[in-house]
């Protein structure tokens, strides 16, 4: 089941503003639509279970 937060038209009109496009220099983003999704997941459920071992900024 895949499961998606942003339509199709949703994500074209960020999609200009998202780092790692064939256009820019460097190294080119795999995929920039599931870091977006996983992004809008985090921020809907509030999920910090991946988080947990990370220490905080001193």
């Amino acid at each position: 089941m895949v499961r998606v937060c942003l339509r199709d038209d949703q994500y074209e009109r960020i999609a200009g503003w998202l780092p790692g496009k064939a256009s820019d220099p460097g190294h080119t983003a795999a995929d920039n639509r599931l870091f977006v999704e996983a992004v809008l997941w985090v921020a809907r459920t509030g999920t910090q279970s991946e988080l947990r071992g990370i220490r905080p900024y001193s």
